[in-house]
């Protein structure tokens, strides 16, 4: 007997949910050769032994005959704007899901302190970028998706580097929020406040980066299904122009590296140029550009 289409409403994304949606996510990536943001490694990784909040709906799927066509995750990342991204699949659309979804996803956004969303989608997308525009948001800002390319890095001349990475503890997490309000450019207290251990916990490994006794940055890593990631990674502006940035970056990449990576990847604001050329001067290259839009 066929179900009627529903929507189901979740916290938490279990490991059934996030097989279902990462075959949705391949079939839409392969048919429209774009990329999407759904951070379903991340999801994973704190749904384990996580106590369903019903409050909290971060999980949107959308099911016809038992079978999910589509999807819309709210991200929520402290206290910074939730960021939407999902999808619909091909032989589904032009049926009003996506409203549905993105109207679900609204709903429970209004229920946050926070007054703005960010709407996610890719630039080569012309129907996500069609619908983001249509719903009245603003171009916030982009980011560009790169990938190590490991001929290159292969090629790239050595480096003595003169600073160390030191594995983050519970007694640095004031450093942490302190250098995240700095890259960021906000007040401290806006900062989410991230707790090494127990975001070690959930797969994300923080670093601190030290030149000798004095603290000079910081850079996250995680590893997930073999595929290495680099967030958060920053030089503090009184230790800037000394080399340290490229030798920060290199030493998150051999970490990853040394713990089987088979790729690496990093996400860069298309309007940090200095960024961007590091990375690029680095071994990586850009896959994809990723809008931010405003709502």
């Amino acid at each position: 007997m066929k179900n009627h289409p529903h929507i189901l409403l979740k916290s938490y994304l279990n490991k059934d949910d996030i097989k279902a949606i990462k075959t949705l996510e391949q079939l839409c990536k392969e048919h429209d050769k774009t990329s999407l943001k759904l951070e379903l490694e991340y999801k994973a990784s704190i749904s384990a032994g996580a106590d369903p909040r019903l409050d909290e709906i971060s999980e949107i799927m959308y099911f016809e005959d038992d079978s999910l066509v589509g999807y819309l995750g709210i991200g929520n990342f402290g206290s910074f704007e939730p960021e939407l991204n999902g999808m619909v699949h091909p032989d589904y659309r032009r049926k009003g899901i996506f409203k549905r979804l993105y109207a679900q996803a609204t709903y429970e956004c209004s229920k946050t302190p926070q007054p703005h969303m960010l709407l996610l989608t890719d630039r080569d997308s012309v129907s996500g970028s069609t619908f983001v525009k249509n719903t009245g948001a603003r171009l916030h800002h982009s980011e560009f998706e790169m990938y190590l390319d490991k001929k290159t890095l292969d090629q790239l001349p050595a480096i003595e580097p003169v600073i160390t990475l030191r594995k983050a503890s519970n007694q640095d997490t004031d450093e942490i929020a302190r250098q995240n309000a700095v890259y960021f450019g906000c007040p401290i207290d806006e900062v989410q406040r991230l707790i090494p251990e127990e975001e070690e916990a959930n797969g994300m490994t923080i670093f601190i980066a030290e030149c000798g006794s004095t603290v000079v940055g910081k850079v996250h890593l995680a590893l997930y299904d073999g595929v290495g990631s680099i967030y958060g990674l920053g030089i503090l502006e009184a230790y800037r122009g000394k080399g340290y940035g490229k030798q920060l970056l290199r030493l998150g990449v051999q970490e990853l590296l040394a713990k089987k990576a088979s790729d690496v990847f990093l996400q860069v604001e298309a309007q940090n140029d200095n960024a961007l050329q590091l990375y690029i001067s680095s071994g990586f290259y850009v896959t994809s550009t990723m809008d931010y839009y405003l709502k």
